[in-house]
């Protein structure tokens, strides 16, 4: 395995790919007040897409376009949202990128573009709904959701995307992953109340469909088939921002856990499923105390996992693949860098 540091991004938080100009980029935006980077994928610098507000949790590609994105912006931490918003960035030729309002949402955190038949959906996830005093609770998050038409060039301050509450009273509303599995896409949010399943609306249809995976108190999971028995299995990070992640497999109808992390992972936070090395694993990252960044597996009949870097403190990973290189992008926000880590057959 091979350590690249791509660059140095005081508190580097989000991560996400932008296909623009016929190629792959990588996004890498920061938590505080700094900026939006573009890199190519081999991890080269090529432009700055904003030098602020910062604040930015999420980045999505529109889909069918080339390079335009969505973002989270003025999200600065739990006690500082409150002005936080969902902004359009839309490359120039000339100009660099023009950057405009989508919806003000105060408190968003996480976002997504579903899509389902013809239709496409913002889904998006509020920490919480209200804020009164530093660490104040009693207002919990909400889950939005809206219809997207082919061209988001219509909207801006003054003209904003109309987003719809579908599910409110989630206490802590912190985690979001993509879940594609059988050529559909859901949304799998965590939060005090639990894990939760969102299915968007049936071609034709008006309603989401919500499953509660688990009633555990969990601050983010992600769904992968580890040990290849044709079944996704749900690794959970808990509690909030907690120090334990676990493994649980579908048995009988329910979520059962088969495997915990032997170790106290301090503010567990940086969440990946995919395949490194020709593995397919589930990446996690924490940024307090030993600040490491783990690949979680099935290996030798069993679930175990094997450190991937120290003392480093990841917000965020993501992974994709060039050629045979499996390729994993880290944001380690507590050492601000964003770093790049390349990986061939066997290193896990």
């Amino acid at each position: 395995m091979k350590k690249k540091v791509m660059g140095n991004l005081e508190k580097c938080y989000s991560i996400a790919p932008l296909m623009y100009q016929g190629r792959r980029h990588i996004l890498v935006a920061a938590e505080k007040v700094d900026r939006c980077i573009l890199f190519d994928e081999e991890g080269n610098e090529e432009e700055t897409v904003w030098e602020g507000p910062g604040g930015t949790m999420t980045m999505v590609q529109v889909p069918g376009t080339d390079g335009e994105f969505l973002a989270t912006q003025q999200f600065y931490s739990p006690n500082d949202s409150g002005k936080a918003k969902i902004v359009a960035a839309v490359p120039g030729e000339r100009d660099g990128w023009a950057v405009r309002t989508l919806a003000e949402l105060p408190f968003v955190h996480r976002f997504d573009i579903i899509e389902s038949g013809k239709e496409r959906y913002l889904f998006a996830c509020t920490l919480k709904s209200g804020h009164g005093y530093r660490d104040d609770w009693s207002h919990p998050g909400k889950i939005y959701a809206a219809r997207l038409p082919e061209n988001l060039g219509g909207y801006n301050g003054e003209n904003q995307l109309e987003l719809e509450v579908i599910r409110e009273g989630l206490l802590k509303n912190h985690g979001y992953y993509r879940v594609e599995e059988n050529g559909g896409v859901s949304a799998l949010v965590s939060c005090e109340n639990g894990v939760f399943r969102f299915y968007p609306p049936a071609p034709g249809g008006q309603d989401w469909k919500e499953e509660q995976l688990l009633d555990t108190p969990a601050s983010d999971a992600a769904m992968m088939d580890l040990d290849g028995d044709g079944e996704m299995e749900l690794v959970v990070i808990s509690p909030f921002h907690g120090a334990e992640a676990s493994v649980y497999k579908l048995r009988g109808g329910t979520y059962k856990k088969v495997y915990q992390y032997p170790e106290k992972a301090e503010f567990l936070h940086a969440i990946w499923s995919g395949t490194l090395a020709g593995r397919p694993v589930v990446v996690l990252g924490h940024r307090k105390g030993a600040r490491r960044l783990i690949a979680v597996m099935w290996k030798g009949g069993g679930f175990t996992f094997r450190t991937i870097d120290d003392d480093c403190g990841p917000a965020n990973v993501y992974g994709y693949r060039i050629g045979e290189r499996d390729i994993l992008i880290a944001t380690n926000r507590e050492t601000d860098e964003i770093a790049r880590y390349e990986f061939e057959q066997g290193d896990l």
